[in-house]
């Protein structure tokens, strides 16, 4: 648990908050292709529980900044592992093969991937960004296909918890966080055409209040 707190600055010690692109400038030589904090460890195992079948997938790591789930997914199996991330500096440490993009506007042909994973990206994104992010998703997704989500946990953002990393320059900063609720990803996700199929929320053990939060979508068939 100690750990796990580390991993965050509370409200009354507030980092300097960066916008995203500017913060994983400054993070990204110190960003390895695995979680390499408690807060990610618990992300991952999280993420894990509801990961739908790879093997034999197309699967894209949506907001693959390394290319942490490219990696994973291609370790279980998927037949092609696709990245995209608008950071090039993150995408310079990328190990799967990856694209420079917006998650507002994928450069995918509709109905592409049977599996998405999107790893702590969502909530870079700003309210109308995060609907035109879901709507491609529901886009390039094949009927049936799945999308797993994860994100910092709305009720850990509310309380003053900030997602924290240290810069190349030694200093401590926080990557700029934008809350959105479950049900919001019910509510776009019906114009999406998108289902709400499982929901994991999870503190460090039983009985912390959540630090994340995990959502998988299925695309309707019709």
């Amino acid at each position: 648990m100690n750990r796990l707190r580390r991993s965050f600055a509370k409200v009354i010690h507030r980092a300097r908050v960066l916008p995203p692109l500017e913060a994983y400038r400054l993070w990204a030589a110190n960003y390895p292709p695995q979680a390499h904090n408690a807060f990610m460890r618990l992300e991952e195992a999280t993420m894990r529980e509801l990961l739908p079948p790879l093997d034999g997938r197309a699967v894209l790591d949506l907001g693959c900044g390394s290319g942490r789930y490219g990696r994973l997914a291609r370790e279980l199996g998927a037949a092609s592992v696709t990245g995209v991330d608008n950071s090039v500096d993150m995408l310079c440490r990328a190990v799967v093969p990856a694209a420079l993009a917006s998650m507002e506007a994928l450069p995918f042909p509709a109905r592409r991937f049977d599996v998405i994973l999107c790893g702590l990206a969502v909530g870079h994104l700003p309210g109308a960004a995060f609907e035109r992010a879901l709507h491609e998703i529901g886009r390039v997704l094949k009927p049936d296909g799945a999308a797993l989500l994860s994100d910092f946990h709305p009720y850990a953002a509310l309380s003053g918890t900030q997602r924290t990393f240290t810069g190349s320059d030694g200093r401590i900063y926080a990557v700029e966080h934008h809350i959105h609720l479950i049900s919001e990803y019910v509510r776009i996700g019906q114009t999406a055409g998108l289902i709400l199929d499982a929901v994991e929320e999870r503190g460090a053990k039983v009985g912390d209040a959540p630090a994340i939060l995990v959502v998988r979508m299925l695309k309707r068939l019709c």
